[in-house]
């Protein structure tokens, strides 16, 4: 793996859509690179301190919210004497987001009074009052035609429907919620996923015309849902919940098709494969060639050792005294092709596990010596990259894991970010950050083989067609 030198950012940094750029924010200044050789391509100007960057989905404009000035800006990439600025005056602006067209940006004000969408074609604008959350409980559909809000009025829970193309109210119904927390459309439009607070379990899918398809609820009287995540092909929901169980709903009867369950001892020997990271120092007759200056990283081996059961994962117990105990399924993704998803238990930090939906067991566990800081799925190839605020990049694939020494001084990546075609991580320490490059996976390059016989069989293909036209 290559590595870049490390670059300064104060804060938000993400790769373009069509991964061709990465957005750097420097304090007031909006940073520009080009992918692959990380050179300046832009650079602009803003009226205060970048809190936040997101690209627009056509990869040609991106927005910066100013939230402390409650002002977001706009920018683009082609024109770059085209600019936008929004201000909402005096109710402010805490959050700010792209519409799938790349032409309207989404604000939400302070203490949820409206979102107001923009247009950056017309000075036309349109206002949903009482949004739920100022970033939750806002999804668009997988097409980009419809968007649904959650929204509370009068103590009560509702969704609000709008088409995209001239944002027309399409719908508004109740929800059986008593706190909303969240809502995602399946990735096949046809349903749309709402959960409740942690405080109560409830999960609960409606048509996008306000029926109540399927209430959940797998227990009662203790704190529920903590995180949900549908997988890519939108056969299955993935549920996480403060009793440290994932439970997997499927499509067609909305009822589980697995449990997971995280305990704090593996006991008895079975498929998994635990990887347990290792931190010695190498041996006394290599140490003699260092000299001195040496970085003391560079006198360590870190390394994943394959562990037998019974395995003890390390775990802590939450105080009762405070509010949000770190406890329960904190973070739960899904691999591309549906067919992997991990998790972390937030009270067993060094831990990551790896769960096989297709065989319904766990994987792989990969046990860290620090708290893992960030994990991220490629966004191609079923492949993990996570970090733990150390020098070291942890990668996992279903055919083993590796550690990878960063050759950076006093670099400790504490998180990562894919780019959109999994060929490079960003990685991000508090004050700079680089790029590596990842090799594609073995299993998956081009066979030159059977590209050699493709080519072949085109040229016998050819050669009949000729022939044919000839008679």
């Amino acid at each position: 793996m290559e590595f870049s030198d490390t670059y300064k950012h104060s804060g938000p940094c993400c790769f373009s859509p069509d991964a061709r750029f990465l957005a750097v924010a420097v304090d007031y200044r909006l940073v520009i690179r080009d992918v692959v050789s990380l050179k300046v391509v832009q650079l602009y100007s803003c009226l205060d301190k970048i809190s936040y960057i997101e690209w627009a989905p056509d990869s040609e404009y991106l927005l910066c919210g100013l939230f402390k000035r409650a002002i977001v800006q706009s920018w683009s990439v082609t024109e770059p004497d085209w600019t936008c600025k929004i201000d909402e005056g005096s109710i402010g602006i805490v959050h700010a987001r792209w519409s799938p067209d790349s032409r309207h940006i989404l604000t939400t004000s302070e203490f949820q009074l409206r979102l107001t969408v923009w247009s950056l074609v017309s000075t036309a604008c349109v206002h949903v009052p009482w949004p739920k959350h100022p970033a939750r409980a806002i999804s668009f559909t997988k097409d980009g035609k419809y968007i649904a809000i959650g929204t509370r009025r009068d103590c009560r829970d509702y969704i609000h429907l709008l088409a995209c193309q001239g944002w027309e109210a399409m719908g508004n119904f109740e929800v059986g919620t008593s706190d909303l927390a969240d809502l995602e459309w399946s990735p096949t439009d046809s349903t749309i996923a709402v959960w409740d607070s942690p405080l109560e379990y409830k999960v609960l899918i409606y048509s996008p015309d306000g029926r109540c398809l399927f209430k959940y609820c797998a227990y009662e009287n203790a704190l529920g849902v903590k995180s949900a995540m549908w997988s890519p092909c939108g056969q299955f929901l993935g549920v996480g919940s403060y009793d440290q169980v994932v439970r997997v709903l499927n499509h067609l009867t909305w009822k589980p098709a697995a449990e997971f369950t995280h305990p704090a001892q593996i006991r008895h020997p079975s498929t998994t494969i635990v990887f347990k990271e290792v931190d010695e120092p190498w041996r006394t007759d290599l140490e003699s060639i260092y000299a001195k200056g040496v970085p003391s990283d560079s006198l360590r081996r870190v390394f994943y050792k394959v562990i037998e059961a019974p395995v003890t994962i390390p775990s802590q117990k939450p105080p009762v005294d405070k509010p949000n105990p770190k406890q329960g399924i904190g973070l739960l993704a899904w691999s591309a092709d549906s067919q992997f998803f991990f998790t972390k238990n937030d009270n067993m930090p060094n831990a990551l596990w790896v769960w096989d939906v297709v065989r319904l067991e766990l994987l792989a566990l990969l046990l860290q010596k620090d708290p893992i800081r960030s994990a991220a799925w490629d966004p191609i190839y079923p492949r993990i990259a996570l970090c733990t605020g150390t020098s070291q990049l942890y990668l996992w694939t279903p055919a083993g894991a590796c550690c990878v020494q960063i050759p950076l001084s006093e670099f400790y990546a504490s998180e990562l970010k894919w780019i959109p075609d999994g060929t490079a991580l960003l990685l991000k320490d508090k004050e700079a950050f680089c790029c590596t490059f990842v090799p594609m996976l073995p299993e998956f390059e081009p066979d030159d083989e059977n590209e050699n016989e493709h080519e072949h069989e085109n040229e016998d293909e050819k050669e009949k067609e000729t022939e044919n036209g000839s008679l």
